[in-house]
């Protein structure tokens, strides 16, 4: 990738975090303010960021619209939502859709909780591949080999006293996933935080998403999540279905 290209996706991921300033982004890319300026001009041009009157810098309507139409791809996305909505409106919980893409699970669909404490979640965001529910279930539709490649690739950053911290560990957490048809993440990445998923297959059988719900503790203890699980497996089957996995199909 050439070094412009680099710089410019480096300045758009920076922008996904706020506004910034010529100055910051210039800081940024660790290059002369005349150098970001251009590339920032190039990128105003297509409308990938804006200037506002204080001269900060926002992500722009063009990458919106590019955006949208990523997520129009996904056929699989379309198949869920109508399913998604009707589990996120009976359960009244925040409702997720993720895929494996490029050897990362990245939240592509999600519907909010009706209740005021909310997850800090988004579309387009990365889940941790070592403790998030979704994470567990696509990993575990891979080969077993690609699963140890994957496992052994992984920062096992401990977030929380139950997030699991060796290849070891996940790989038996996938043997589990693969055998009983969902997972879970009990208070594995946020300690209030609890949430079962499971996977929803293609025509072929393959897992080509995860759907999960993730729930606050002070909402509802694990235990009373995990009788969501019928409601969950349901929905999944029902996406499955609409993406062509014939009737009966594990």
């Amino acid at each position: 990738m050439s070094q412009t290209v680099t710089r410019a996706l480096r300045l758009l991921a920076e922008l996904g975090e706020g506004e910034r300033s010529l100055d910051q982004l210039a800081e940024l890319l660790g290059v002369h303010k005349t150098t970001a300026l251009r590339l920032l001009q190039s990128l105003e041009e297509e409308r990938f960021v804006y200037r506002d009157a204080a001269y900060r810098y926002h992500l722009g309507a063009g990458l919106f619209a590019l955006s949208s139409l990523a997520l129009e791809q996904r056929g699989v996305r379309r198949a869920a939502a109508p399913h998604l909505a009707a589990l996120n409106a009976a359960t009244g919980q925040t409702v997720h859709l993720a895929a494996y893409e490029g050897g990362e699970v990245v939240y592509i669909d999600k519907y909010d909780s009706r209740h005021p404490v909310r997850m800090y979640s988004r579309i387009g965001l990365r889940a941790a591949l070592h403790c998030a529910a979704v994470a567990k279930v696509l990993l575990a539709d891979l080969p077993v080999a690609e699963r140890r490649r994957v496992a052994a690739g992984i920062d096992f950053t401990p977030y929380t006293a139950n997030t699991l911290t060796t290849p070891e560990a996940l790989l038996a957490e996938l043997d589990t996933v693969a055998a009983r048809g969902w997972a879970q993440d009990h208070a594995e990445h946020e300690s209030f935080i609890n949430c079962v998923a499971a996977p929803v297959r293609d025509a072929t059988g393959r897992v080509v998403a995860a759907a999960s719900i993730s729930v606050p503790d002070v909402v509802l203890p694990y235990e009373r999540v995990l009788e969501l699980l019928p409601q969950l497996l349901a929905t999944a089957r029902a996406v499955s279905a609409d993406c062509g996995l014939p009737p009966g199909t594990a």
